[in-house]
């Protein structure tokens, strides 16, 4: 038995030269032409990769002056002062009303600048206010005149936006509540 499997094994090995020595050489002379392709695509890609990643960097350039309600951290106290003069409070607003027919309810005020609809950050809900920022002082006053007015079938509460105090947080308090140490096991020794 020893005899025929070393003779398989041997015919086994040149069977697979033979066959390999041909087809590897074929299979070369076909892969080439494909691997070319492939590489010219990945050259392609970092080409236009490399573009975007400039476009991006030119697009973040552009919008280097900020929009967001985060912008108004980096104001300093006087304008943010200055900004919100010329903005009004709205409470008891609508959950469903949008930004677009807040600003149709105050559009004879004056010239809008900015509607702000306040959400809850973990749901996206709306709190039930707003705030409505003016190009001028002047158009608060005229706002003040829509207080218990009717929008969206509720009497909406419209007040001058307060400015926050700089080092006065809500963030910064102590926890409200009993206070103090409390003990394992509460008031009394326990049962026993």
């Amino acid at each position: 038995m020893a005899e025929t499997d070393e003779f398989n094994v041997e015919d086994q090995l040149n069977y697979e030269a033979e066959v390999g020595e041909g087809d590897g050489e074929e299979s070369n002379d076909m892969e080439d032409p494909e691997l070319e392709a492939i590489k010219a695509r990945v050259r392609a890609m970092e080409e236009e990769s490399e573009k975007l990643r400039e476009l991006q960097s030119e697009v973040d350039k552009q919008l280097a002056v900020p929009t967001s309600p985060s912008a108004a951290l980096n104001l300093s106290f006087e304008e943010r002062m200055d900004v919100d003069s010329k903005s009004v409070y709205i409470g008891n607003v609508d959950y469903g009303a949008t930004a677009e027919e807040l600003e149709q309810h105050f559009h004879g005020c004056g010239s809008i600048n900015r509607v702000t609809i306040l959400c809850n950050k973990f749901d996206g809900h709306p709190k039930g206010f707003a705030y409505v920022e003016f190009t001028d002082k002047d158009s608060v006053q005229t706002a003040m005149a829509l207080d218990d007015s009717l929008f969206r079938g509720r009497q909406i509460k419209v007040m001058p936006k307060r400015t926050n105090k700089p080092g006065i947080s809500t963030t910064n308090r102590p926890p409200r509540g009993r206070g103090g140490f409390r003990a394992r096991g509460g008031r009394g020794r326990g049962f026993g």
